[in-house]
């Protein structure tokens, strides 16, 4: 049987070294039977504010899942990467800045994940935003529940089946937000950057055959990390392209045949049992 998508990470600590003593605190954590311990990639240590507390998730030896926006914030590694890539002899940063407003309130009505500087004055800067991944399925509380009462050395499995849904994430999520605000910034005459990990990366294509390392070249500034078998976030890649080409990568899903489609439409059709009549 194909491994389930399980817990990578939890609340910030990876969960193949979890004691059945922690694991059954965490699971009092995830459950809201106990406070949220503190984020460890967060700056400032917060409390950890993700329902559930997973950061990423994992399939059998596969490279873990980033699942909450947070993981992206170890070390500060996207905004310094982000400056050196720009050129910025130093790194200011501003967090959720107001990017629209609604008509009909006057109050914002959405921002840009991160924005990083290279001064005080902001006469130079990149925006950044940061997808995680959703996942298909059912939810963790179960698992939750079963972690609590399980004391095993050894964690029982995902108590279902669920997986990364690279679609929504992609072309139902980051897309409209890369379409919306990158040609702003195009006309404000800088870049927009925008970091997945590289599983995401890699669902939607993976790297271009002839990467740009050159900003001139395009809209957007893909930074690509990753988190490496000891749990550390890395830079692993990035490149630069055209708000066009990043939209078809993040719409790389091909038709399926028109026979298939109707072999599967005539699985699914059922016959209504009474007909209403219109004028």
């Amino acid at each position: 049987m194909t491994p389930r998508y399980g817990i990578a990470e939890w609340f910030g600590r990876p969960f193949e070294r979890l004691s059945v003593k922690d694991r059954q605190k965490l699971a009092r954590c995830a459950l809201a039977h106990e406070p949220a311990p503190s984020c460890p990639f967060q700056r400032g240590r917060p409390p950890c504010n993700k329902r559930g507390g997973v950061c990423s998730i994992k399939q059998g030896t596969k490279p873990p899942v980033i699942t909450c926006p947070k993981r992206f914030d170890e070390g500060n590694l996207l905004p310094e990467w982000l400056a050196e890539i720009a050129g910025f002899p130093d790194v200011f940063i501003a967090p959720e800045v107001p990017f629209m407003r609604s008509p009909a309130t006057g109050r914002p009505a959405g921002r840009i994940d991160l924005v990083v500087s290279d001064d005080i004055t902001a006469k130079t800067w990149f925006g950044l935003e940061i997808q995680a991944v959703y996942f298909s399925g059912q939810g963790m509380t179960a698992d939750f529940e079963l972690l609590l009462h399980n004391s095993a050395d050894i964690p029982p499995p995902p108590t279902a089946v669920r997986r990364p849904d690279w679609r929504s994430s992609s072309a139902k999520r980051l897309m409209p937000q890369l379409q919306i605000k990158a040609p702003t910034l195009r006309r404000w005459s800088t870049k927009l950057a925008v970091a997945v990990d590289r599983p995401f990366f890699n669902a939607i294509g993976g790297p271009t055959s002839a990467p740009s390392k050159d900003v001139n070249d395009g809209d957007i500034v893909w930074l690509i990390p990753r988190i490496t078998d000891d749990y550390r976030l890395i830079a692993e890649h990035w490149e630069v392209l055209s708000l066009e080409d990043s939209c078809a990568k993040l719409l790389s899903a091909a038709t399926i045949k028109r026979e298939e489609f109707e072999v599967a439409l005539r699985s699914k059709l059922q016959r209504l049992c009474a007909r209403k009549r219109f004028p």
